[in-house]
């Protein structure tokens, strides 16, 4: 990825760190984007420390102003963008009888329409250069289903789609879109919706339970696949659905 300008949105902690930290090794100059300012900054000296290059950049993808900001910027400064990982998103505990409208509308907004506004603000750069990688952050809730997380499904289903059609519609100008379709993974988001249940150790058992290796991911073992999508040796590859569940949905 030497030569390449990467932006990460939710890339001040878990799985949006781990793929600006992987970017950053493989040689790109990362934009690590996240609502958490202090965590971002945080994030871009450690990668600068260990040698790689960074900035970060206060974003809060629900807003549509911050999000065409941070498209702006990353252009003006660099006149390029050719790796744009959609990696920031939030979840709900609740069924469709538990989950109010403005609950929806809040997941919505971070996980689908912050996605659409910036995948509308970098893809005329890429296809002006004819070549450009997004890789959107699904979930293999995006595949199934899973009790008490209605809209958190509902709006890993619409990734997907999202994906799939402007994979279709912008195959032939040289930007490939794929997403990545995680199982569990050990990160804060994670610990955060433990938290939500009554005995957090026991339901972490039961998700455990449920994957073929009964382990959780590491946020690294996402950021693996997220450097092969964003590199040349992918070249091939777009409108693909990346599941990296540990056997997750063989059992569904």
């Amino acid at each position: 990825m030497k030569e390449k300008v990467a932006v990460v949105t939710g890339a001040a902690s878990g799985i949006g760190a781990a793929i600006a930290e992987a970017f950053a090794r493989a040689g790109a100059l990362v934009y690590v984007a996240d609502v958490n300012e202090a965590g971002a900054a945080a994030h871009a000296r450690r990668i600068g420390q260990e040698g790689g290059r960074a900035i970060a950049v206060t974003t809060n993808v629900a807003d549509q102003a911050s999000c065409e900001a941070l498209v702006q910027r990353v252009l003006a400064e660099r006149a390029q963008c050719d790796v744009f990982v959609n990696n920031a998103g939030i979840g709900h505990v609740g069924t469709i009888l538990t989950t109010p409208p403005e609950e929806l509308q809040r997941l919505w907004s971070v996980n689908v329409q912050g996605m659409y506004t910036l995948c509308r603000a970098v893809l005329p750069a890429m296809i002006e250069r004819k070549r450009g990688s997004i890789i959107n952050m699904a979930s293999a809730l995006g595949l199934t289903a899973m009790e008490d997380r209605f809209a958190y499904t509902v709006t890993k289903h619409a990734v997907v789609g999202l994906t799939r059609s402007m994979a279709l519609d912008f195959g032939p100008t040289g930007v490939r879109i794929n997403c990545i379709c995680p199982g569990r993974v050990e990160t804060p988001f994670v610990q955060e919706r433990l938290r939500e249940y009554p005995d957090p150790e026991k339901f972490r058992a039961r998700m455990v339970a449920t994957h073929a290796q009964k382990r959780m991911a590491q946020p690294w073992e996402i950021a693996a696949a997220a450097v092969y999508l964003a590199s040349d040796e992918s070249a091939f590859v777009t409108g693909s659905t990346f599941v990296i569940d540990g056997g997750y949905l063989c059992g569904k």
